[in-house]
C-alpha cells in the first residue's frame, strides 16, 4: 500500500493505444467536414454529384436511427423497472400567447417583507411629523425647553443693555451738573 493509506494509481493498468489508421481515418473525416462545410458557404450544390458524399449521407441515416434507439433506452434501472415519479413534474414550454402578463405577479417572501418595511417606515414618518410618536412628542418638549432658556437669556440680556445704558446716562449727568457747579 503506498504512503499515507492512499488506494494504488493507475500505473499497473494495461495501456491503450490508438493505431495510426484510426488517427488516420480520424484526419479523413475532419478534412472531409471541413470541405462539406466550405462548399456549403460558398452555396454550391456538389453533394448529388459527389458518390462519397451520396454515402456519407446514407451513413448519417443510419446514425439517426441509431440515436433514436439510444433516446428510447433509459438510464439505470428505468430500463428494467416502468418507474414513475409523481413528485416530478414536466417541464413545459409557454408559448409567448400563453404568458399572462396582466395578472398580479406574486413576489417572494424577501420582496414582500422589503415593501411592507418600506410602508412602516413611511407611516412611522407621517406620524412623526404631526407630533404622535413617542421621539416626536419627546423632540417637541425638548424643543419647547430650549426656546425659553432663549427667551429668558434674550430677556437678561435686554435687561443688562438697558441698565448699562442707564448706568451711562446717569453718569453723565452727574458728570455735567459737577461740570456745570
Amino acid at each position: 500500500m503506498p504512503k499515507g493509506g492512499r488506494k494504488g494509481g493507475h500505473k499497473g493498468r494495461v495501456r491503450q493505444y490508438t493505431s495510426p489508421e484510426e488517427i488516420d481515418a480520424q484526419l479523413q473525416a475532419e478534412k472531409q467536414k471541413a470541405n462539406e462545410e466550405e462548399e456549403q458557404e460558398e452555396g454550391g450544390d456538389g453533394a448529388s454529384g459527389d458518390p462519397k458524399k451520396e454515402k456519407k449521407s446514407l451513413d448519417s441515416d443510419e446514425s439517426e436511427d441509431e440515436d433514436d434507439d439510444y433516446q428510447q433506452k433509459r438510464k439505470g434501472v428505468e430500463g428494467l423497472i416502468d418507474i414513475e415519479n409523481p413528485n416530478r413534474v414536466a417541464q413545459t414550454t409557454k408559448k409567448v400567447t400563453q404568458l399572462d402578463l396582466d395578472g398580479p405577479k406574486e413576489l417572494s417572501r424577501r420582496e414582500r417583507e422589503e415593501i411592507e418595511k418600506q410602508k412602516a417606515k413611511e407611516r412611522y414618518m407621517k406620524m412623526h411629523l404631526a407630533g404622535k410618536t413617542e421621539q416626536a412628542k419627546a423632540d417637541l418638549a425638548r424643543l419647547a425647553i430650549i426656546r425659553k432658556q432663549r427667551e429668558e437669556a434674550a430677556r437678561k440680556k435686554e435687561e443688562e443693555r438697558k441698565a448699562k445704558d442707564d448706568a451711562t446716562l446717569s453718569g453723565k449727568r452727574m458728570q455735567s451738573l459737577s461740570l456745570n457747579k
